[in-house]
């Protein structure tokens, strides 16, 4: 399974395309309408909701986003579906929800949450949920993960969806609770084919590193995030063929 050639036109918007100032807040239905309304591709979060529905969300604890106390895992999904985004007049939505909204009328991404805690095989919940919500979308979409495992175990369930690895430098003071050993491994990208990924996003300010050009001479498609200026742009398209941005206003390639 290839990533379809929209995802290497359209910039794509991090978490949809969201202001706070303008009341988007990221992931939110009213920064999904405006990144359709405005052509660029989306890219979303996945959270898994105490019931098992895929919840588009980033953090897993609410506070930040919604001002209530508490795991996301630890409401149901039509509990979470009532709690008002801060700053905004959306409430959080579900994927199921954000696939009727896009429509196929844009590429999306969706990355799914890591929800081993350590980048570990302790999943297969988020994915089932995400598989069968995606389950018959006609749009042009595909998913993504910092775990190789959740890539793998997708892939799985929904063989015919594009998949790829979301990487980075992995830096021990990001990954506080991931196992030293378990980022050093995955410094190296080296679970391509064991994941059956097909692509990589990876973060622009390690674009230089070795592994991503062997990549992208291979014909890997790689992704960029997240890309907050047209200068840090620019800088990134020397590798990337494609970025996630936020915060300004990228041109469409004709």
């Amino acid at each position: 399974m290839m990533l379809p050639p929209s995802f290497l036109r359209a910039p794509i918007a991090h978490r949809a395309l969201h202001d706070i100032g303008a009341g988007r807040a990221e992931n939110s239905p009213s920064a999904i309408a405006a990144a359709v309304d405005a052509g660029y591709g989306i890219e979303i979060d996945v959270q898994l909701s105490r019931d098992g529905r895929a919840m588009v969300f980033h953090d897993y604890d609410l506070g930040r986003l919604t001002g209530q106390a508490g795991a996301i895992q630890q409401r149901d999904a039509a509990d979470l579906m009532t709690l008002p985004l801060l700053g905004t007049s959306d409430t959080i939505p579900s994927l199921r929800q954000v696939l009727d909204m896009v429509a196929g009328q844009v590429p999306l991404l969706v990355e799914i949450k890591d929800q081993d805690g350590g980048l570990g095989p302790a999943v297969g919940r988020l994915e089932q949920a995400v598989a069968d919500d995606l389950r018959g979308y006609a749009g042009e979409l595909a998913v993504m993960s910092f775990n190789p495992n959740a890539v793998r175990v997708f892939g799985g369930m929904a063989p015919d969806v594009p998949r790829g690895l979301t990487t980075c430098g992995f830096d021990d003071a990001d990954w506080g609770l991931v196992p030293k050993a378990r980022l050093r491994r995955l410094v190296g990208i080296p679970d391509m084919a064991a994941s059956g990924a097909c692509f990589i996003s990876h973060h622009w300010a390690d674009l230089a590193r070795p592994r991503v050009a062997e990549l992208k001479a291979r014909g890997v498609p790689v992704l960029s995030w997240t890309i907050r200026s047209a200068q840090d742009e620019a800088q990134a398209r020397l590798v990337a063929d494609n970025i996630t941005f936020e915060g300004y206003a990228p041109e469409i390639p004709a």
